[in-house]
């Protein structure tokens, strides 16, 4: 059967109430950085007033809504889905970590993981040849766990593609589901189905698609299976994005961050009703999981993905729309 988008435009869902944060599975890391940001945020009060003023003046939009004083855009990390609060690229002192290889989202995990584990290596190095106690063996062992947790949290720049119509992979792996829906809710009508597997060795940064505001987030607490198991699809937390393209025909489409057996931990920083371009960076999933996208299956819909393909996000074409 053909399907037409409707010129119905979808109405901005306001954010469910089990969405406190952007990272709404917490996790010890995540505690930590909210403890750190509190003792931070007595720091700027009590000694670097000024600052606290100055930034209070370039702010954008309210803090209302955030569980905590909002000071500088350090502490929108977790909370910029709670409120309207921004700040300028500009005026942004933290902006110069866009340019970091590392994927913003990771940092405190990268930093806590990583320095303790190349510290270790450099420690158990050093005893090679120096005691009698065979410590140095453990420096590799250390070291390719360093390696690993460096690798994991990589953030490559991607060349975005331009061309009209095209969608973009929202994650990095392997396409591993290409499945035709009789019929999606949201998109009201029939649907294509791409899941993506995401490996500990893939990138694990989220990015749209295409073009589009967002309309609706909703997170489902789950179970933790292996993302290679077709039942993860349905039964793993999961964050749902509602999408819709900004111009006529106002095409609908959604897509799923899932968690695997070791990626417990989902981030999605988007605000309803907000625009997104095409390979807009929006979240990460942390360690091996899934990621899929639903799209109308129209009469001008090409699927250009192929199973068992790598695509790497925002930067490979999964489909087309020739109109």
């Amino acid at each position: 059967m053909n399907h037409t988008p409707s010129s119905q435009r979808a109405e901005i869902e306001p954010l469910p109430a089990n969405i406190k944060s952007v990272q709404p599975g917490g996790g010890v890391c995540y505690e930590i950085e909210l403890a750190w940001g509190h003792a931070r945020r007595w720091y700027l009060r009590t000694f670097r007033r000024a600052y606290v003023e100055e930034m209070a003046r370039k702010r954008h939009g309210s803090p209302s809504g955030c569980p905590h004083e909002v000071l500088d855009p350090r502490d929108l990390k977790y909370f910029r889905n709670q409120c309207t609060a921004s700040w300028p690229a500009a005026d942004d002192p933290f902006q110069g970590r866009e340019r970091l290889p590392f994927a913003r989202w990771g940092l405190c995990e990268l930093q806590l993981m990583g320095y303790p584990l190349a510290i270790a290596t450099l420690i158990a190095g050093s005893t090679y040849g120096r005691t009698w106690v065979p410590f140095w063996w453990i420096a590799p062992v250390t070291g390719v766990l360093c390696g690993l947790v460096v690798w994991f949290f990589r953030d490559p720049e991607r060349a975005i593609p331009q061309e009209p119509g095209l969608v973009v992979s929202p994650a990095d792996g392997k396409i591993v589901d290409i499945t035709r829906l009789e019929y999606d809710g949201y998109i009201d009508g029939p649907a294509v189905r791409i899941g993506i597997f995401l490996s500990i060795f893939n990138v694990h940064v989220n990015r749209a698609p295409l073009a589009a505001r967002v309309t609706a987030l909703r997170y489902f607490p789950g179970q933790f299976i292996s993302a290679l198991r077709p039942e993860s699809a349905t039964e793993n937390e999961s964050m749902w994005i509602g999408l819709e393209e900004e111009k006529p025909p106002y095409r609908r489409l959604a897509v799923r961050q899932i968690a695997g057996q070791f990626a417990r931990r989902i981030v999605c920083d988007l605000r309803p009703g907000e625009s997104v371009t095409r390979g807009h960076k929006f979240g990460m999933i942390k360690l091996g999981s899934r990621t899929e996208i639903y799209l109308p299956a129209t009469d001008d819909l090409e699927i250009v993905a192929q199973m068992g393909q790598k695509v790497r996000g925002g930067a490979d074409v999964l489909a087309k729309y020739r109109s």
